[in-house]
């Protein structure tokens, strides 16, 4: 018998309209919640995907030993794709001359992931057996022979590389490129027992099945082998694409929170509307358990109608976004599962979890209510509900991200809104009382409106800022990175290094450069030397750490140092002052915490068997993203002096801007000519890594568009749903001023400047608290510059005046043209 009221109960009201607003709150909420979940899953996917040609694979295992056979055999298991290569340096001879270079040595699918771009056009193809391919610099430096020798034997150079999609970007490994087939390497005869080699195994397959391998691959490696990815290392990409993903969760965790705080708002407005049935029910001789049975079956029957909707429209929602998606990101689809789960789960866990504190004061509405429509029944309880809310948000959030740092951050950042916005709210309204009591204009009609409902628009207040919180964050961390990324990548972007200048070809260069009309950076020196004491105190490797050793763990390497006498662009001093002194040095900040180094502390460096030490004295924050030259170590130039060194810049070069200097050579006219005055000087190319970095950046900034408009959405319908709370006791209020003679106009201003009140009011509280979340969220997520965002103090306000006040004008404007009789009878 309750199913089948139930179900004539939902039909009814349903035809009515009378459960538009939850059922609207689920569907907007699943909707919101599985496309946003659709769409960013697709976007990261794609923008790895795109980000993979950086390394020309998904994943990668850089070993100096031949990897086991057991980890390859694991890769076949799984279906995933893999490559076997070698890099390692040798001499190349051609006539009476010789070059360094870099042997890479690749097999047969390489590369996995992007493409060879030649001189001649982009190539799916290797090297013929026998065939080397060499990058433009080693043909200038050699004179562009047709052969060349390497070790035992002689390979024709048969093509011209102007890139490798995973050529990464390292200016100090200063020599080029050869490549050539990993079947050829036993003929040369170079590689011997003890031989200088790293083995480089690349992996591409399916999300599912590399995280599968991930897992099981590692345990199987050694110390001295290293697992990469797209976002390993300091890369202008890897940086790209981890801020990415971290706003693309973000917006998504945000999103269900805006989400479930509609359904909260449309549960508490649905058993509102039940009151009248359940006491008419109790009146009636129904019992406990048959009403909650009812409602029950109800709740879930406007559950399940919100749920298909919403699964209806995110799949709508992704196939309407995916037309206007480039082609190369429209052509990745994650599978359906994930956001498919997540919607279902937002629609039960928040309807329920929502809807329980509800249902209980819906379930103890006493009879007496149908003679004293003011009873409401249970009074108490709001931890339960606070803690249910918190509970089903904090589960969401967990579902979706799967971190549960990120989830408590934003329960605990929503749980503090809240607070702060109704303690704040609250008293901001009540500020109102001695004027709101008159009634003889709109404003004060207005106020008086506030002061009735103080409690009530407290609540309001809560969705109202949350939705502007929310969007003001998403909108400002946007624009953020996009401006992050812009001023890492400018248009006049290095696209051209230069290294190993000797000292006294340091004039001639820069006259060369002046004569071209080319602007450079400075000049660095640059030292290879070793950290081996700090405070006198012997470092250790971290190796030998791992063995037994006990002492401070160094760097186990070779640094690169450099003096100047000034700050480096796009370095920002973080503590201390910067060198004053001829025996001081300024540490990267990472690298100082990494060694525990403190202020005054005193490094032991040893360059060509000299040692010295130096006092730091500044600790600094380097930009490592931008296409510049930076170091771990500044001095002051004479604490270097006594050591040889060779020096870096680089400079941007392209045909447009020598045309425009005037000049009728190209580019790689005035490149040439610059190998052929300093054969000594290596010449590094890395214009198309550049341009292929803007192409993931323009990527990225799509995604993140396309994320803040549907947080847009969601926040619209927290909107509306907090603008439809509180409509039943407006309807009364307006009957009874229109009994007293209120005319239309009165009624419709004042009705517009309460509501633009509450806008305003959100607005600024609005901008209070989301000034503060972006402080957290820019120095402990997102690693980015925190300023006051000064605009918003007078844009918010005024926005949310503006929009509140239209979604409440719309929402009344059939109760504001309604005569004093319909409103009685509706009332």
């Amino acid at each position: 018998m309750e199913l089948q009221l139930a179900w004539r109960l939902f039909k009814r009201e349903l035809m009515q309209g009378q459960l538009l607003l939850i059922v609207l709150a689920i569907t907007l909420a699943v909707l919101s919640v599985s496309g946003l979940a659709r769409v960013s899953e697709r976007l990261q996917v794609a923008i790895n995907g795109e980000a993979a040609s950086f390394i020309a694979a998904d994943r990668i295992i850089d070993s100096p030993v031949p990897l086991d056979e057991q980890v390859l055999t694991l890769a076949e298991s799984l279906d995933i794709l893999h490559v076997s290569n070698m890099n390692f340096n040798s001499m190349v001879y051609s006539g009476d001359k010789f070059q360094l270079v870099t042997i890479k040595a690749v097999g047969d699918g390489y590369p996995l992931r992007g493409d060879i771009e030649l001189s001649s056009g982009i190539t799916q193809a290797l090297p013929k057996t026998g065939e080397a391919w060499y990058e433009n610099r080693l043909g200038g430096l050699l004179g562009y022979p047709a052969t060349l020798e390497l070790g035992n034997t002689e390979l024709n150079l048969s093509a011209e590389i102007s890139r490798l999609p995973d050529a990464g970007f390292n200016p100090f490994a200063s020599s080029p490129v050869l490549l050539m087939r990993l079947d050829d390497v036993a003929a040369t005869g170079i590689i011997q027992p003890g031989s200088r080699v790293s083995y480089v195994y690349q992996f591409a397959g399916e999300a599912q099945s590399l995280t599968e391998f991930e897992t099981k691959a590692k345990p199987l490696l050694n110390n001295s082998q290293r697992w990469t990815d797209v976002q390993s290392g300091d890369s202008p990409i890897a940086s790209a694409v981890q801020r990415a993903e971290r706003f693309l969760l973000l917006a998504s965790l945000l999103g269900i929170a805006l989400a479930c705080a509609a359904i909260g708002i449309a549960a508490q407005r649905y058993c509102q509307r039940h009151y009248d049935v359940v006491a008419m029910l109790k009146t009636f001789g129904a019992s406990s358990k048959q009403i909650r049975t009812l409602f029950g079956i109800h709740l879930m029957l406007v559950t399940l109608v919100g749920i298909v909707l919403g699964l209806l429209g995110g799949l709508l929602l992704d196939l309407g976004i995916n037309q206007f998606l480039p082609a190369e990101i429209a052509a990745y689809s994650p599978p359906y599962s994930r956001p498919l789960v997540l919607g279902v789960s937002t629609g039960l866990i928040s309807a329920f979890m929502f809807s329980a504190y509800p249902l209980m004061r819906l379930l103890a509405i006493p009879p007496l209510r149908v003679l004293q429509r003011q009873l409401e029944g249970l009074q108490f309880g709001m931890w339960l509900h606070l803690l249910l809310s918190l509970g089903a948000m904090a589960l969401l959030g967990y579902l979706y991200s799967r971190s549960i740092a990120l989830t408590m951050t934003v329960v605990l950042a929503v749980l503090l809104l809240g607070v702060l916005l109704s303690i704040l709210g609250f008293a901001m309204i009540r500020l109102g009382h001695s004027v709101g009591m008159k009634t003889t204009n709109p404003f004060q009609l207005a106020l008086a409106g506030l002061r009735r409902r103080a409690r009530q628009n407290a609540v309001q207040l809560v969705g109202f800022s949350s939705a502007l919180v929310l969007l003001l964050t998403i909108l400002a961390l946007r624009q953020d990175l996009l401006n992050e990324w812009q001023k890492q990548l400018p248009e006049d972007a290095p696209n051209y290094f230069l290294v190993n200048i000797a000292p006294e070809d340091t004039k001639p260069l820069d006259d060369f450069l002046d004569r071209n009309k080319i602007i450079a950076t400075d000049i660095y020196p640059v030292i290879r030397g070793r950290l081996t004491h700090i405070n006198d105190e012997e470092l250790i490797s971290r190796q030998e750490e791992k063995d037994g050793a006990e002492g401070r763990v160094g760097i186990s390497r070779e640094l690169n140092l450099t003096y100047r006498e000034t700050l480096p662009p796009n370095n920002e001093i973080t503590a201390g002052t910067f060198n004053q002194a001829d025996d001081e040095v300024s540490v990267e900040a990472e690298v100082a915490e990494r060694l525990g180094l403190s202020l005054n502390d005193t490094m032991t460096f040893s360059i060509d068997n000299q040692s010295f030490s130096v006092k730091v004295t500044s600790f600094r924050q380097v930009q490592w993203e931008t296409l510049q030259p930076n170091f771990f170590m500044i001095f002051k130039p004479k604490a270097l002096e006594p050591f040889s060194y060779t020096s870096m810049a680089s400079f941007h070069l392209n045909d447009e801007d020598l045309k425009a200097n005037g000049s009728d050579l190209t580019a790689n006219a005035v490149v040439l000519q610059l190998i052929q005055q300093f054969p000594t000087i290596s010449v590094i190319d890395v214009g198309a890594m550049v341009g292929q970095l803007r192409q993931i950046i323009e990527q990225v900034s799509l995604s993140l568009s396309l994320v803040l408009a549907l947080v847009l959405l969601a926040s619209a319908l927290v909107l509306i749903a907090q603008t439809e709370a509180g409509m039943a006791t407006r309807q009364r209020e307006l009957a009874v001023l229109r009994t007293f003679g209120a005319s239309g106009w009165l009624l419709r201003s004042a009705t517009g400047l309460e509501f633009a009140l509450l806008g305003a009011i959100a607005g600024i509280l609005a901008v209070i608290v989301a000034e503060f979340a972006l402080y957290m969220l820019k120095t402990q997520v997102f690693e980015l510059v925190v300023y006051m965002h000064w605009p918003w103090w007078g844009i918010a306000p005024l926005a949310g005046a503006a929009v509140v006040a239209f979604l409440g004008m719309w929402r009344c404007r059939q109760l504001l043209n309604q005569s004093c009789s319909d409103l009685l009878k509706a009332g």
